[in-house]
């Protein structure tokens, strides 16, 4: 138990419905965490919304009242042990009406079951967000901010890329061409890989 302590535990999260441009930059993002951090110790995990069976949650307190999860069986019951194992996240969404999609919104409702259970199953664990649009300037930043908001209510810090660049986190233009639209974007890879810098040497600091 104290050496898995000591591992920064990183789990991807696309909230796209497709396998597209949002699998392709998380999936990016997790890479370039394990490789460009050879010398640290980092375990990657993945979870994608795509084909997913993932109900709403409907408020029936359910979580509250036996603090046994979610009465609701489905899909995720493969992304709860994920969620509490990692100390780290990277969440992406596609652009949806300025905001993120709605498999992502159903994700994040339903990790009030973890947090019904255990109200500190998120405390100081460490977050960035990225957003993918097929416009330049398309929701990008009011995506990510929904999803800095999850970070701050549940007790996750969240994590920016910085001034200069990446103020908020990792933005891609995709222009709807979907993987190859979002592997065109140098720029927006750009704030991606600033992102994941500060995320994990932040989280060496507070985790290791």
């Amino acid at each position: 138990m104290a050496e898995e302590q000591k591992k920064i535990f990183l789990l991807g999260i696309s909230g796209s419905p497709r396998i597209g441009s949002t699998d392709y930059i998380v999936r990016e993002a997790l890479n370039y965490a394990k490789t460009k951090f050879q010398d640290i110790a980092i375990e990657i995990d993945y979870f994608t919304a795509h084909k997913k069976k993932l109900n709403f949650c409907i408020h029936c307190d359910y979580c509250v009242r036996e603090k046994k999860g979610c009465i609701h069986k489905d899909d995720m019951n493969e992304l709860y042990p994920k969620l509490i194992k990692a100390n780290a996240y990277i969440i992406g969404s596609p652009v949806y009406q300025g905001t993120i999609s709605g498999q992502l919104k159903v994700i994040i409702d339903r990790t009030r079951a973890l947090v019904a259970a255990d109200p500190d199953v998120f405390k100081n664990k460490l977050g960035i967000a990225i957003a993918v649009g097929g416009d330049r300037v398309g929701g990008q930043e009011s995506t990510i901010h929904t999803i800095l908001d999850f970070y701050v209510l549940n007790g996750i810090i969240p994590v920016s890329g910085g001034f200069f660049g990446a103020n908020l986190g990792g933005t891609i233009w995709s222009k709807d061409k979907g993987a190859i639209g979002a592997q065109e974007d140098e720029e927006g890879i750009k704030t991606v890989h600033r992102s994941v810098n500060k995320l994990i040497k932040l989280a060496t600091k507070i985790l290791l």
